[in-house]
């Protein structure tokens, strides 16, 4: 099986905080990354150094056995392989749910409005969004928005899909129609890296759990080792809390 995404010693800082320490990591075909951590472990970061929102300092990252973090690449170009969906939506308020979804085919990809409309269709239809077509944003609950975002962002047919606590944001209530479309997704073979802070998510989705400390990844391996029977301190620490808060 061959990676889709790999990080060799990956390094970044802001300014005199290294937020990544030597970030080593291999994203095989069809497989789910997930990356656990409390806040500040450096899982937003690691996620915008893949897209390339934030150049490294040292290192490198492979897309398809490709350095694509030299400084002289094409941004663009490599975005247009993978897509990223943010906690916050970044929906286009003043666009309707088709043409958010339509919009980066059209523009970015170069499809035809008939081929853009009847790819968004399809993926309106299959997540039970299509009656929202013609909707505003704003006239959608935080879980149909968070829906639509991760649509948009397969509309592209990614090589490569990020997911930013895409569920961080929402109610409760709203969580599991969310994730429900990435374990549909996760069906699919949809090859993902996706850092979250829902550990039963986590052990239905993930093929490897990464858990990062002060950016650095202390423990990984399968989630029914790792979040079933951590070996690190620190890893076990971190479970507990979230365990108990989640009975708060």
């Amino acid at each position: 099986m061959s990676n889709v995404l790999e990080l060799r010693n990956v390094r970044k800082s802001f300014g005199e905080n290294v937020v990544l320490h030597d970030i080593s990591l291999a994203v095989p075909e069809h497989t789910a990354t997930v990356l656990i951590g409390a806040s500040g472990s450096g899982k937003s970061t690691l996620l915008r150094c893949i897209n390339l929102l934030e150049s490294i300092d040292d290192g490198a990252i492979l897309l398809d056995g490709k350095e694509i973090s030299d400084p002289g690449i094409d941004g663009d170009a490599v975005r247009r392989k993978l897509t990223m969906v943010f906690q916050s939506f970044n929906l286009f308020p003043h666009k309707t749910v088709l043409e958010n979804v339509t919009l980066a085919p059209i523009k970015v990809h170069g499809k035809s409005k008939e081929e853009a409309m009847e790819i968004a269709t399809l993926l309106l239809s299959r997540f039970d969004l299509l009656e929202k077509a013609d909707q505003y944003p704003d006239r959608l609950s935080g879980g149909q928005q968070q829906r639509v975002a991760i649509i948009r962002s397969l509309a592209v047919n990614p090589r490569l899909l990020l997911l930013d606590e895409v569920t961080s944001a929402l109610d409760p209530v709203l969580v599991n129609e969310v994730l429900s479309i990435v374990r549909d997704l996760k069906g699919d073979g949809m090859t993902m890296v996706l850092a979250t802070h829902e550990m039963g998510f986590a052990t239905q989705v993930a093929d490897e759990v990464c858990f990062l400390e002060s950016g650095t990844i202390l423990e990984r391996g399968p989630a029914h080792e790792v979040l079933a029977r951590p070996q690190h301190q620190r890893t076990q620490d971190f479970l507990k809390r979230v365990h108990e808060a989640g009975r708060l």
